[in-house]
């Protein structure tokens, strides 16, 4: 090969192709240097809002493919790669992957609003999904629930946030709604001055907002009475157990009936 063929070749190829390397090596490198800055700003930034950091590695390494991919494109571009077929196989692959998933997707959405609008946090105790317990931990696709008698259950986050939740610590105080019924032949408001009486004794009972006590109902075989005293959430059910056995046994001390169902049977005899 003569002198005058192999600067042809150095000037047709090999200087161009060394060129368009190199720039697409300082793109490549120089855009992912930028990435990181971006994503780093963008991390203080979530981090000083006090977002859950969940949330934040979450955003942060999405952030961190989605310009990548556009660091890498923009490099094979300077490479002279047609680029417009490539996206069009992602975005095709993205679909499929898309439709194959959709109830992960959308568990994966309903975990994201959970965790930014946080309706409940660790340790509240909800009602949501079916399900009652206590919140031990919340993923970006399902939340960890403890029930009462210490099981494990992992509810899908598209079952929690598709419906109502109830999250029952959410207040520093709740109210206990109780019903009492006596016969009609007791003295009711013998048995409504008890009732006061049992409320007042017990001292984890607030004394604002006042306890109600007040006949409801005038049922079939009871006289109903709406007993509702308000507690801290923390006392809530041992409130409610023992005021439910209180009266039970005041009220059997002072002959006040609590009625049951009962059928009472007449037999006519007729001489023959």
């Amino acid at each position: 090969m003569d002198a005058s063929n192999l600067e042809g070749l150095l000037n047709e190829y090999v200087i161009p192709w060394g060129i368009n390397i190199g720039m697409a090596l300082v793109i490549f490198f120089i855009g992912r240097l930028v990435v990181g800055i971006v994503v780093n700003m963008m991390r203080k930034l979530l981090v000083k809002s006090k977002v859950d950091m969940m949330l934040i590695n979450f955003v942060c390494s999405l952030t961190s493919a989605i310009l990548l991919v556009f660091v890498l494109m923009a490099a094979l571009d300077r490479l002279g790669v047609n680029t417009t077929s490539f996206i069009a196989v992602i975005g095709a692959a993205g679909l499929a992957v898309g439709l194959s998933l959709q109830s992960s997707l959308q568990n994966f959405a309903s975990g994201l609003m959970l965790i930014v609008f946080r309706p409940f946090n660790v340790g509240d105790t909800i009602d949501a999904g079916g399900l009652m317990g206590k919140v031990e931990k919340i993923n970006l696709f399902s939340t960890i629930l403890c029930t009462g008698d210490n099981r494990e259950v992992i509810v899908p986050n598209g079952k929690i946030y598709g419906g109502p939740i109830t999250n029952n610590s959410a207040r520093d105080t709740r109210r206990i709604d109780l019903v009492f019924g006596i016969g009609y032949d007791s003295d009711l408001l013998k048995a409504k001055q008890l009732l006061t009486n049992i409320l007042a004794a017990d001292e984890r009972i607030l004394k604002e907002p006042v306890p109600l006590v007040a006949v409801a109902a005038l049922a079939d075989s009871s006289v109903n009475f709406n007993v509702r005293p308000w507690v801290k959430t923390s006392d809530y059910w041992s409130v409610l157990y023992d005021v439910t056995e209180k009266v039970k046994l005041t009220f059997d001390e002072n002959n006040i009936t609590i009625p049951y169902p009962q059928m009472d049977v007449h037999v006519n005899t007729s001489e023959v």
